[in-house]
């Protein structure tokens, strides 16, 4: 039927699954080709646009042989959108570099207040109190088992702030441009990648030397750091696409709280396959943190229930009205009444 909405390829939990396998194996990945310990490839900037060129090869690759369609956006739209998402890349990256390694941690979780605090002033979207205790919970975990000192600088406050505000604002604009034109996650992902794709390999190599002082152009590629390049680049397409796909299906607050399970799966990874330290500080913020993300989904799912109930309560009476109003001699079948509705 027309009106039947077609079945999406990848379920919910299938994309919440592949964004936390993608982000978690391309952490380990940039770990091993960044760290002084493996490749020494310092050059977080430019690597971005590695895996957006990778991205944008791979949607013109799609369009090209008709697995997706190519929907229009106004270029403009593009080009904003770009131009924030650049910038929460670089405040990020400069932000690491001028903070210590607690105020960055602190730094991404004020994402989730801030990503809460949009929601509510430009789609005005209400939390109730469970889900606010939830989250509360879960930043609180993983400020606990990750955050720890904390040492502010006035630039790098500044570098976190816009950092915090830009990311915050693109996640929330995914959705939004979604609903807005009518466009699938990966058909937005392939709008959107070469843009950035082509201003991060223009602007990333002069702002990765500002930020370490080495010059892309003297570093030696290797065989394993080639490798590791582009192993990198084929799980940040898998995380990337995730990431528009389930801001897309949910929001960006939830993308954001149930995401932090890729900071405990990062955790724990780290400890076993590079010998990091695990506290029993560490396991007590992890275990709080799977604690809020638990709650947090059932809250979530509370309220869709509570907001459907009323909807179907309203249906019933309706029905009953009309059945009261025809009466048993009206004449007309209640098989009629049900097919002329669903005709309309």
């Amino acid at each position: 039927m027309d009106g039947e909405k077609k079945k999406p390829m990848v379920s919910d939990a299938g994309a919440w699954a592949m964004n936390v396998v993608s982000a978690v194996g391309l952490i380990m990945a940039n770990k091993q080709l960044m760290s002084n310990s493996g490749y020494g490839f310092s050059f977080a900037t430019t690597l971005t646009g590695f895996h957006f060129t990778m991205t944008a090869l791979v949607g013109w690759i799609s369009n090209a042989t008709g697995l997706s369609v190519s929907k229009h956006v106004p270029l403009w739209e593009l080009l904003w959108f770009s131009v924030v998402a650049n910038m929460s890349i670089t405040g990020m990256n400069l932000s690491l570099m001028l903070n210590s390694v607690g105020f960055y941690q602190i730094s991404k979780l004020s994402i989730i207040p801030v990503v809460c605090l949009m929601e509510y002033f430009l789609h005005s979207k209400h939390y109730s109190s469970r889900v606010i205790m939830a989250v509360t919970a879960v930043a609180l975990g993983v400020s606990i088992c990750t955050v720890t000192d904390v040492e502010i600088k006035a630039k790098g406050l500044l570098c976190a702030c816009v950092a915090v505000f830009c990311t915050s604002l693109q996640q929330i604009t995914i959705g939004s441009l979604q609903k807005k034109y009518d466009i699938g996650s990966f058909e937005l992902l392939t709008k959107t990648a070469p843009i950035q794709a082509i201003s991060l390999l223009l602007f990333g190599p002069f702002a990765d030397y500002y930020l370490n002082g080495h010059s892309l152009l003297t570093y030696h590629y290797s065989m394993g750091a080639t490798s590791f390049i582009l192993v990198s680049c084929i799980l940040a397409v898998f995380c990337n696409t995730s990431q528009y796909l389930c801001i897309g299906r949910f929001s960006a607050t939830s993308f954001q709280v149930l995401g932090h399970m890729k900071t405990v799966c990062v955790l724990v990874l780290g400890w076993l396959l590079f010998d990091s330290a695990l506290t029993l500080k560490n396991i007590l913020g992890m275990l709080l943190a799977v604690v809020g993300m638990v709650v947090y989904s059932w809250a979530v799912e509370h309220e869709k229930k509570a907001k459907v109930s009323p909807d179907i309560r309203v249906d019933s009476k309706l029905d009953g009205g009309v059945e009261k109003l025809l009466g048993k001699g009206s004449g007309v079948a209640t098989s009629d009444i049900e097919l002329a509705r669903s005709e309309s």
